[in-house]
């Protein structure tokens, strides 16, 4: 168990990528504080599977888009288990697809304060209680291709959060490594309600591996990137998209 006695949060950790990232990290040795939003449910199964898989996690809601509900999350983790070794900024959304004249002001900073804005109050509050570590940013394929129709913002926020990492790497480095990942289309219920089964049949038509990804495909990257096996990586934004895109 290569995270043994380290401790993790997952933000977004209810369902799908989030919950995979909890489970994996779990399987390595870590301790894992699940943070959502509205499903207490999803957040409460994920626990179950961490301890199922032998390790330890607790589940604490909170908006973090919110200062009160990330300094809530950080006061938690650090309460239970001592520290913070590794975030994964799982956290986020679409919101809704609006084309760009239809789009409001409102929608625009909603996107980002769920995005972007969630991920550096979040990065903030845990470098007091991170001496080293690792930071895990979920981007987006959106964020290098411009996204779908009506994404516009989304895709902005993505793009973002894979300059965020890059600046952050070098000044949070040697200490602290931040790295992103982009994921493409994911078997998740971010595509169940935002893309059409038509769509997601033609996109694994095309994509050389023939297949939507897995949540456990991004999952397994997380543990590599949260592990010491990738300790000169940093500042890396990586593609996972079965080869429909590459950067």
């Amino acid at each position: 168990m290569t995270l043994q006695g380290k401790t993790a949060i997952v933000t977004g950790g209810g369902r799908d990528i989030g919950r995979a990232c909890a489970v994996r990290l779990a399987q390595e040795g870590a301790n894992v504080v699940i943070n959502y939003f509205a499903s207490a449910e999803g957040a409460n199964q994920t626990v179950a599977d961490v301890e199922a898989a032998g390790g330890k996690a607790i589940a604490i809601q909170g908006d973090l888009s919110k200062p009160e509900g990330v300094a809530a999350l950080v006061s938690a983790t650090v309460e239970k288990f001592g520290g913070i070794d590794i975030l994964v900024n799982n956290s986020g959304g679409l919101i809704a697809r609006k084309s760009f004249r239809e789009m409001t002001v409102e929608h625009w900073l909603a996107v980002m304060d769920l995005n972007v804005t969630s991920t550096v109050m979040m990065t903030r509050a845990v470098l007091d209680h991170m001496k080293s570590g690792t930071i895990i940013n979920l981007a987006s394929q959106a964020g290098r291709d411009g996204g779908g129709p009506g994404s516009s913002a989304y895709a902005a926020s993505k793009g973002a959060i894979m300059t965020l990492t890059r600046g952050l790497a070098k000044e949070l480095g040697p200490d602290i490594r931040v790295n992103a990942l982009c994921p493409g289309m994911i078997d998740t219920d971010f595509h169940n309600i935002f893309t059409k089964p038509e769509v997601r049949k033609n996109v694994e038509a095309a994509a050389p591996l023939k297949r939507q990804g897995l949540p456990m495909d991004v999952a397994n990257m997380v543990y590599f990137l949260a592990s010491d096996q990738s300790a000169f990586v940093t500042g890396a934004n990586f593609d996972i998209n079965g080869g429909m895109l590459f950067s």
